[in-house]
């Protein structure tokens, strides 16, 4: 299928923290979830597509997320609903629940004539490597960012492994599930890594009556 470049959007004011690298990398919100699929979809890059929507449904760091094998999202021929992988700087298992569009668009790519013979579910294009590397993946987020006029130093892997932690806190306010999500040893650092502030947790207590 030939590659179709779309135009990106252009912001209409410079950013105040345009070429900077400032505190942590935020998440996405939902409708640029949507509007990064969208593109993707349009544009009909499959790889890019699978990638971007397993990094925001597995919240994986970068390093586990690149280095997903096919076996890990497909099994007879069928992408599973629920995936549990063994984190590399903790050693321990986290577990994820792939949605109906994301299985979608990872057996969509898993078909491809790209992926024959291929044991990693990302494959580099290089034939040195087996996998995309964490800095293409990077550069690949920075793209993805820059296409619907978002400045590129505020995002970055994180973001799409915050992404969806960050809404389900929104949501719920319950730090423990998130924490269970993110695979984190401590709710400590849940609470750093989703940036909780006094003011969100009381924000939280005052919707709760007893």
């Amino acid at each position: 299928m030939p590659r179709v470049q779309l135009p990106a959007v252009t912001p209409k004011h410079k950013a105040w923290n345009k070429g900077r690298i400032i505190g942590q990398k935020r998440p996405l919100l939902p409708k640029q979830v949507w509007a990064i699929r969208a593109r993707l979809e349009l544009a009909g890059y499959l790889r890019d597509l699978a990638l971007f929507n397993v990094a925001i449904d597995s919240k994986l760091r970068g390093c586990d997320l690149v280095t997903l094998a096919v076996t890990d999202l497909v099994k007879d021929n069928r992408v599973r609903e629920r995936v549990s992988v063994i984190q590399s700087k903790t050693k321990k298992p986290v577990q994820f629940e792939l949605t109906e569009n994301t299985r979608d668009s990872v057996i969509a790519w898993a078909r491809s004539l790209e992926m024959i013979g291929s044991r990693f579910m990302f494959p580099s294009r290089f034939h040195d490597r087996p996998h995309i590397s964490t800095r293409q993946y990077g550069r690949l987020v920075r793209d993805w960012v820059t296409a619907i006029g978002l400045e590129p130093s505020g995002y970055g892997t994180h973001s799409m492994r915050r992404t969806k932690a960050a809404e389900i806190y929104r949501k719920t306010g319950n730090l423990r599930a998130v924490q269970l999500l993110l695979g984190h040893t401590k709710v400590d650092s849940t609470v750093r890594y989703l940036g909780v502030e006094l003011e969100d947790a009381l924000s939280i207590a005052e919707r709760i009556d007893i």
